[in-house]
């Protein structure tokens, strides 16, 4: 009585009510005055701050500081000898500038991207009951004074007070870092840790209905986010090897620019007294050819692209929730995946009713069979799947909306269709105790008292079912057998149902063991559960690509053999196991065995673990698919893990990397291309970039060795800096998917991302442009007049980049006219980017130290410039030949 009393008064401190929940209007006040269920953002950083951490980069702290350098030597000049040139200062400074603030556009794209992946990420659903009816909202709506329902496996959405539990164990590691779950119970104090659920953790075992008492910063989690002022930036592998190249190559222009700068003084020296003015000229030169070379956006191209495909694989159904992800799943060659909701539409449908020794069709009310013998063990196996349960269904515009678990809603649709309303049933019986299902128990037993008679429902797996049970008469246990055994073989998922009423001793004195012995079996439904359309196609796709798939699934053999043979999976030479049979075997007798197991039935979590572990051990990239709290472990042991969006658990979703957002493994197969997409996009603008920095590098060396000045100024060079590192080189980065992709083998786990196809082209293209160019130099082929000099080569060397990003696009063999038009975007930027080209050419001036070119040039260089695409198409055509000899 006391405790009733206390929880009225926290109720109506809330004005809310345990049965009936918060009204329209409640919500709305509640919200109001308590706060939203979110957390505070941080404070976005100014732009002005975000430019001086952008110029703390010793690049471009570098660049800075040539710029002001040539600033001083031009005003020395312009003060002591006349001779004002800051025109070209001042095009320098505004290059730095413009490039400073790609960079910030950059970043600020990708963080955008980020926000947006964020909020897709916020979609953990709660159940709570509003105006007596119960419905599954999204967490940021739940409000102070909610009524919540939190069962196994589910995240917790607030701070919340328990009202009322069964068998409750709450995995709090994230709040407190204790890494076994804590038991909870109702406690009359508020605030009693032991009565309390706290945001961001999971219930690990049990149910509860719970009582929101805090929100969003209110929250223990919220308190805590809200003292954590740093947000680290965490960077993939991927990222990390190209950070390593990237520093390569910074090594790399540093030795070229030196030796450049070095050999030009020394030259001067030899000629005679160097002026200040040419001194400087020399240095800044050469500190534009280091920026030049370095690829200083490399890691914000990365990051975009990555974020931005992220965006575009959430629109798929993929919602990747780390990096990494992106990168490893295009190496998967194994996918060990689950049947029901994955391979199957997880719209379950009880078909056939066995009830103790003959079929029940359902189309017949429980009042139409009143005067049959069987009409008792069906009204015991109605309550037991009403009462043994957690789920609930709707009917809206004439469909059932499933809340909860699949196959227990399946069922409460099944009752209603046999005339009975699940919800007056429960309101009869009041719940004493409940263990709910698990991989490892097979089976859901529930306590409940109903009017005078207390009785013990189990309900699961058949042979667990059997095992719980007296033994019937031979002949009908192998009649219910055989008639299990054909469902089975069609593919349907059988649940089997058990009852035992308890004396009133029993009911005092009671264990999990005891309840479920000597029970009396009422009967078993055969549920259908259809592939999914698109699920036969995908399978054969994994085949093509050379990805192996493996069925891990909770259901009987002989129905994974029938969903396995339907798709083509089980072979002359394939094994299908039951998980016992695995636990048989000894380390080497798996390793022989496992290339041939296609499907294990009656998969465990430390089934699925031993196998993840194994596959690793032989060298295999492991996709995984997992959506029970126990299968959280072997997600975070697969080298991606991936959980359902539908049907999983918050704790599979907070363990996994990718989370399907429709359950569908064709989503799967789809992921997997997009991965090697990614991988592919980053060789291709790695490709392009190498081209440019080699071919800078051996112009500028090869015209300084000869004693000469360095050919591009200072200018020029922080203009082919922003063509390496801004759009052409994005948009490489987001190329489409090429439609052979799926035919090439998984890339291996260590795969050098420079491939020995991308260093043929990289040095063939890189020597061939700085010969050319280098030609054009000392011998104007070309036969422009002296005024055009200069910007002939620089025009000629742009154009020969831009060119030659379209050879960057193929990393086949195949001519790149087959997929030329099939990125249009590129094509756009293409031609914008050589329409600046003209327009810094023809009215740049002094500032590029350019002179307008006539449209015979024009056409001259073009038609040079398509050369490197003539040298590309030769070495794929020679590459092809070899392949086919």
């Amino acid at each position: 009585m006391q405790l009733q009393d206390s929880f009225s008064i926290l109720l109506s401190k809330y004005h809310t009510n345990i049965s009936f929940g918060l009204t329209h209007q409640q919500v709305l006040e509640n919200k109001e005055k308590f706060g939203k269920n979110s957390l505070d953002k941080p404070q976005k950083i100014p732009l002005f701050v975000q430019l001086i951490q952008v110029f703390k980069e010793p690049i471009m702290a570098l660049l800075l500081f040539a710029a002001f350098l040539a600033l001083v030597v031009n005003t020395y000049e312009s003060f002591y000898h006349q001779e004002v040139n800051f025109l070209e200062t001042i095009g320098i400074f505004t290059a730095i500038f413009l490039s400073a603030f790609v960079t910030l556009a950059m970043e600020n794209k990708s963080q955008k991207a980020f926000e947006s992946l964020n909020k897709l990420l916020e979609n953990n659903k709660v159940r709570v009951i509003r105006d007596g009816v119960m419905q599954l909202i999204g967490q940021e709506n739940v409000v102070v004074g909610d009524i919540l329902f939190l069962e196994s496996g589910d995240k917790i959405p607030s701070d919340c007070k328990i009202l009322q539990c069964q068998d409750l164990f709450c995995d709090e590691s994230s709040l407190t870092g204790e890494s076994f779950p804590v038991a909870k119970s109702v406690c009359l104090r508020e605030n009693a840790n032991e009565s309390m659920l706290y945001r961001g953790c999971f219930i690990a075992q049990g149910n509860a209905k719970a009582l929101c008492i805090r929100v969003g910063n209110q929250t223990e989690f919220g308190k805590i986010a809200l003292a954590l002022k740093d947000v680290s930036n965490l960077s993939t592998p991927l990222q990390e090897k190209l950070k390593s190249l990237s520093g390569k190559i910074t090594i790399f222009g540093i030795l070229a620019a030196f030796l450049a700068f070095f050999i030009q003084i020394g030259i001067l020296f030899s000629q005679g007294e160097p002026g200040l003015q040419i001194v400087a000229d020399i240095f800044v030169s050469s500190v534009v050819l280091i920026v030049a070379c370095v690829p200083e956006g490399l890691p914000a191209i990365v990051a975009i692209s990555l974020s931005l495909n992220i965006i575009k694989m959430s629109k798929q159904n993929a919602l990747v929730k780390k990096l990494v992800a992106c990168e490893s799943i295009g190496c998967v060659n194994i996918i060990c995946s689950d049947k029901t909701g994955t391979l199957t539409q997880n719209q379950m449908c009880v078909q056939q009713s066995f009830i103790r020794d003959r079929i029940f069709k359902d189309d017949k009310t429980i009042d139409e069979i009143s005067n049959s013998p069987f009409k008792d063990s069906m009204i015991f196996l109605l309550n037991n799947a009403i009462l043994n349960s957690t789920a609930e269904v709707t009917l809206e515009q004439g469909k059932y909306k499933f809340i909860g678990n699949p196959t227990e809603c399946a069922l409460l649709v099944y009752s209603y269709k046999l005339g009975v309303d699940y919800k007056q049933i429960r309101e009869k019986g009041k719940i004493i105790q409940v263990y709910p299902f698990s991989s490892e128990t097979k089976n859901m037993t529930t306590l409940v008292e109903i009017g005078d008679k207390t009785l013990a429902f189990s309900k699961g797996s058949p042979e667990k079912i059997f095992a719980q049970c007296d033994l019937m008469q031979c002949q009908d246990l192998q009649k219910i057998q055989k008639q299990i055994l054909y469902y089975q073989q069609q593919a349907y998922r059988v649940i089997a149902f058990a009852y035992k009423v308890l004396s009133s001793a029993e009911s005092s004195i009671y264990t999990r063991e005891s309840l479920e012995s000597k029970m009396e079996f009422c009967g078993f439904v055969a549920i259908t559960d259809p592939l999914r359309l698109e699920v036969f196609d995908a399978i054969c796709e994994c085949k093509k690509a050379g990805i192996e798939v493996k069925i891990l699934t909770g259901d009987n053999l002989e129905t994974a053999k029938a969903i396995g043979k339907t798709l083509g999976l089980l072979q002359k030479d394939s094994l299908a196991l039951e998980a016992k049979d695995i636990e048989l075997m000894t380390k080497t007798q798996l390793l022989q065995n496992l290339p041939k197991i296609k499907i294990i039935a009656r998969s465990t979590p430390s089934i699925k673990m031993q196998i993840v572990n194994t596959l690793k051990s032989m060298g295999n990239v492991v996709a995984l698919t997992g959506d029970g709290i126990n299968d959280a472990p072997a997600l975070k042991n697969a080298d991606i893990g991936i959980a359902m969006g539908i049907s999983g658990t918050e704790v599979s979703k907070e363990a996994s990397d990718i989370i399907l957002l429709n359950d569908s493994f064709a989503t799967i197969v789809k992921a997997i291309e997009w991965g090697r997409g990614i991988y592919q996009n980053f060789q291709r603008f790695i490709q392009f970039q190498l081209i440019v920095n080699f071919s800078s590098v051996l112009i500028v060396l090869g015209v300084v060795i000869m004693g000469f000045s360095t050919p591009f100024t200072a200018l020029q060079l922080l203009w082919v800096n922003l063509i390496m590192d801004g759009p052409p080189a994005i948009i490489l980065g987001l190329e489409p998917t090429s439609k052979n992709l799926m035919a090439q083998k998984p890339i291996k786990r260590n795969a050098n991302i420079l491939t020995k196809d991308m260093l043929v082209l990289i040095i063939t293209s890189g020597i061939f442009i700085s010969f050319v160019c280098l030609m054009q130099y000392f011998t104007n082929f070309l036969g422009v007049n002296e005024e055009e000099k200069s910007s002939t080569l620089f025009t000629l060397f742009v154009v020969f980049q831009l060119l030659n990003a379209f050879n960057a696009r193929e990393l086949s063999y195949q001519s790149i006219f087959i997929n030329f038009a099939n990125n249009s975007l590129m094509l756009c930027v293409f031609l914008l980017t050589f329409i600046l080209q003209i327009f810094i050419v023809e009215f740049g001036g002094k500032a590029f130290g350019v002179n307008p070119l006539s449209l015979e040039v024009w056409i001259k260089i073009l038609l040079v410039g398509f050369s490197v695409i003539v040298l590309g198409e030769a070495l794929r055509f020679i590459q092809r030949q070899a392949k086919s000899a």
